[in-house]
């Protein structure tokens, strides 16, 4: 049986990065979910098994921070802060600074996911507007993406799953992570400046005019302060004795109850699909780690918070990250960090297995959204000039956050 799980679980992986490249039609969530099915047809999990396998916490925090993003996205609430601040940039590199600064904040308390299906074309239509070269604001904003949402518990997918199993409070999380992400934040704008100096060595001066759109402020009246107060309560959720989770559904209820948007057309916008990729990944995994196959793997990699032990996590997450994706990487991760119960290697997991998304376009779903829309506009995003970049930022980045998380643990 055990060799079955390994067989399994290897297909299941093998299905998931070969769909890491854009030009191939092979469907990521399908190969977890014919993953899962197999794990309990061959009788490595039995269906109770599986169903205890899914950490329904990270489920239920997903789900209710997909609700409240379903309706700030329908209000308008997204492009109405995006295009009123980006329309505020003079020159070029304040127009980057611009794109950066907006998407990694923006990124940091919504999933990033979200926030680049929602900027980009945002971002396009400001360089046409402009009639700036496309490809040095996209590149800044899919990294950024990236870099931004590592500074919160609910910035990714792979953050959340973190902050589940780590006792971090939200606050304390992010003042760790606040001189991470705002470092590789800098590095992204000085390294796209390098990179491109054609489109910022000149002192031209833009001239901006967005097109006007509809904003839904009968509803931003009620859905923002709910988002608000979500964010607030994920602060202080110890002192009011609640979890991440309920937290997030009980503000998804809210905005179900007190949103002007139908509540039909909010639960069409929720990702069904990231869900059933989630729960797929827990019960593949979950089947490998009842015959304790990851063991080796443990004891291969001496995972601690020496400054080897947190420069190996940071190596092995640029590396899997490429290879199967960052939130693939992260829960196959979970049941080894799990039972060294350590807060700073939780912490150096999710930095790294973020900041590694960068490093190439196949690193994090972030990228692939990005360059898919972007590609619908005619503009192409190479794969080594995205890497030529990418590696760049990744490498300081990376340096940058094992040292950071080296000297905590001093």
């Amino acid at each position: 049986m055990a060799s079955l799980a390994l067989f399994i679980f290897l297909l299941t992986y093998a299905g998931i990065i070969f769909t890491r490249f854009p030009w191939l039609n092979i469907d990521r969530p399908s190969a977890a979910f014919f993953g899962a099915v197999s794990m309990i047809i061959f009788g490595i999990l039995s269906f109770e098994e599986s169903i205890s396998a899914i950490d329904f916490n990270t489920i239920a925090l997903l789900l209710g921070m997909m609700m409240l993003i379903a309706v700030l996205e329908i209000d308008g609430f997204f492009l109405f802060i995006s295009g009123a601040t980006i329309s505020l940039a003079k020159t070029p590199q304040q127009l980057l600074l611009l794109i950066i600064f907006i998407t990694g904040v923006s990124s940091a308390f919504l999933v990033n996911d979200a926030v680049v299906l929602l900027f980009t074309p945002v971002v396009l239509s400001i360089c046409s507007a402009t009639k700036r070269q496309p490809l040095p604001y996209v590149i800044a904003e899919i990294m950024a993406s990236n870099s931004g949402s590592a500074l919160t518990i609910t910035g990714n997918p792979q953050n959340i799953l973190i902050g589940i199993q780590s006792n971090f409070a939200f606050g304390q999380f992010m003042l760790y992570m606040f001189p991470i992400a705002l470092g590789s934040l800098l590095i992204i704008f000085f390294a796209i400046k390098f990179f491109f100096k054609d489109e910022f060595s000149s002192g031209d001066r833009l001239h901006c005019a967005l097109e006007k759109k509809e904003w839904n402020f009968a509803s931003m009246k009620f859905s923002v302060p709910i988002f608000m107060l979500v964010v607030l309560a994920f602060f202080f959720n110890k002192e009011i004795s609640l979890p991440y989770p309920l937290i997030a559904l009980a503000g998804g209820s809210l905005v179900l109850l007190l949103g002007q948007i139908k509540p039909s057309m909010v639960i069409k916008e929720i990702d069904w699909v990231l869900l059933l990729f989630f729960t797929s990944l827990f019960i593949v995994v979950g089947g490998i780690e009842k015959y304790q196959l990851l063991d080796s793997f443990i004891n291969h990699f001496k995972l601690n918070t020496s400054f080897i032990g947190i420069l190996s996590l940071h190596g092995l997450s640029l590396i899997l990250s490429q290879i199967v994706s960052n939130v693939p990487f992260v829960i196959l991760m979970n049941p080894i960090l799990k039972p060294l119960q350590d807060n700073f290697l939780w912490l150096t997991l999710a930095s790294s297995s973020t900041l590694a998304g960068n490093f190439s376009i196949i690193g994090a779903m972030a990228n692939i959204i990005v360059i898919e829309i972007a590609k619908k506009q005619g503009i192409h995003v190479n794969f080594f000039t995205f890497l030529k970049v990418g590696s760049i930022v990744t490498l300081l980045s990376l340096m940058l956050s094992a040292s950071l998380i080296y000297l905590y643990t001093i």
